[in-house]
């Protein structure tokens, strides 16, 4: 086989396609445990119960606004083997969650300074650092170095508007609630 000819199978990008996913804005998350095993704990009495492993991913979300001054944490709910969160990248271009950056000519400088100072802020290296540090901090607990802990890549939904933001929200409060209908529950697997 002829080195130089490699074929590199990619995966189609889930991320929407007209979005820069540096921009200033709320985003939400979801991020599931490799194999769907459910590690984080369990739902008991319809309230998400931790385990140890549970405690780190829930500290380690938390440390976020610590690690990227840029960034916040909003609402957000662990389950058993996977995690649902909202994130702020925040900015002063950005005013109300209602105005799009797509319609504010602030959000699309040419300035040099402003996309090296950007690329220190991007979704995928907060949830990047998320994942590897729950994922070091896990392997730790359980002896079990460089095991795989999350799947690869997260699903990511840009928060249109209050609306959107308020039915996410609702939909993350009351995601324990609704854990024995979740299609990400391995009871729920249907032939």
């Amino acid at each position: 086989m002829n080195p130089t000819k490699l074929i590199v199978h990619r995966r189609p990008s889930l991320r929407l396609q007209t979005w820069d996913y540096s921009w200033p804005w709320w985003y939400y998350v979801t991020i599931v445990v490799n194999g769907r095993q459910k590690i984080l704990g369990s739902v008991v009495d319809n309230k998400m119960q931790f385990s140890s492993l549970g405690e780190i991913v829930w500290d380690k979300w938390q440390g976020i606004s610590k690690q990227y001054v840029g960034a916040e944490v909003d609402d957000c709910v662990v389950m058993p083997n996977h995690f649902h969160g909202i994130i702020i990248i925040n900015d002063q271009s950005v005013g109300a969650i209602h105005e799009s950056p797509l319609q504010t000519e602030t959000l699309n400088p040419v300035h040099e300074e402003y996309i090296k100072q950007r690329r220190h802020m991007t979704l995928s290296k907060i949830i990047g650092w998320f994942k590897m540090n729950s994922a070091k901090e896990i392997n730790l607990r359980q002896r079990t170095p460089g095991c795989t802990v999350w799947q690869r890549g997260f699903y990511d939904h840009v928060i249109r508007n209050e609306a959107d933001l308020h039915r996410i929200r609702t939909y993350i409060q009351n995601n324990p609630l609704q854990w024995s209908l979740d299609e990400e529950n391995p009871d729920n697997v249907r032939d």
